[in-house]
């Protein structure tokens, strides 16, 4: 590894900004976001950037490497090519703050609007509820997501058509796939999906896989199966004459 690299970051707010190069020292071992705190501390204090744990646990310091949405934390230099400018930018779906801080608070107030867990009651006398193994390992692989909205930030939907208002997002339905596939909850936020969450905006390209740092199958575990939910409950003929036939004998009734 060379003893030193520019780093091409990005300075300004939403107003104007432009890409500055910075020259600092690497050594082996080093992430991108070491390269930015020293850069912070040898040639730009100002430098606003987003970090807490430098674990890869927070999702805080999501920003884009050389066109990728990455965690900086979790980027070792040994990984990227060196020899050229490490462009290093803020994430593009969100509003722009300063620097390479960006407004995500959407994603909080998209997760106030999806129905809140709601359990069954306890089928034990402790109650606990019996529920097999097998349905308990199905929803831990999205529990490990950090919210550090990458795949936010990849998804076509939200960055090249900014449908924020339409579409909540492959965080948000993996989120909902949780709900949807625990073994005890009983809301049905089937309709929700169609309806007000947008699931069928995606048209399952898998970006959102490719880039989680927690290695969740976003699209084949979450994403796929809520839309076979949508699509039996709503667009299944046996089960639309099944519902006509139900709705049928409630009203006589």
């Amino acid at each position: 590894m060379t003893d030193s690299a520019v780093f091409r970051i990005w300075r300004g707010n939403q107003d104007s900004g432009e890409f500055v190069d910075y020259r600092t020292e690497i050594t082996s071992g080093m992430v991108v976001l070491d390269a930015i705190h020293q850069i912070q501390s040898t040639h730009a204090p100002d430098l606003a950037v987003r970090w807490n744990c430098k674990a890869g646990k927070c999702g805080s310091c999501s920003a884009e490497i050389n066109g990728m949405p990455k965690l900086m934390c979790m980027t070792r230099l040994n990984s990227i090519n060196v020899d050229e400018p490490v462009t290093v930018e803020p994430m593009k779906t969100f509003p722009l703050i300063r620097d390479l801080v960006t407004d995500v608070s959407w994603n909080y107030r998209v997760k106030q609007n999806i129905r809140k867990y709601q359990p069954r009651k306890p089928d034990m006398a402790d109650g606990s509820w019996r529920i097999d193994q097998r349905d308990v390992d199905r929803v831990q692989e999205f529990r490990k997501c950090i919210e550090c909205y990458l795949c936010q930030d990849v998804c076509h939907v939200l960055r090249e058509h900014g449908l924020h208002d339409r579409f909540i997002g492959p965080r948000f339905l993996t989120y909902v796939a949780a709900l949807e596939m625990h073994p005890a909850d009983t809301q049905n936020r089937v309709p929700d999906l169609r309806n007000q969450h947008g699931i069928g905006y995606c048209n399952i390209t898998k970006c959102c896989t490719k880039v989680c740092p927690e290695g969740i199958t976003i699209t084949d575990n979450a994403i796929i199966p809520l839309k076979e939910r949508v699509v039996d409950q709503f667009y299944d003929p046996v089960a639309k004459l099944f519902s006509i036939f139900r709705t049928s004998g409630n009203s006589q009734g």
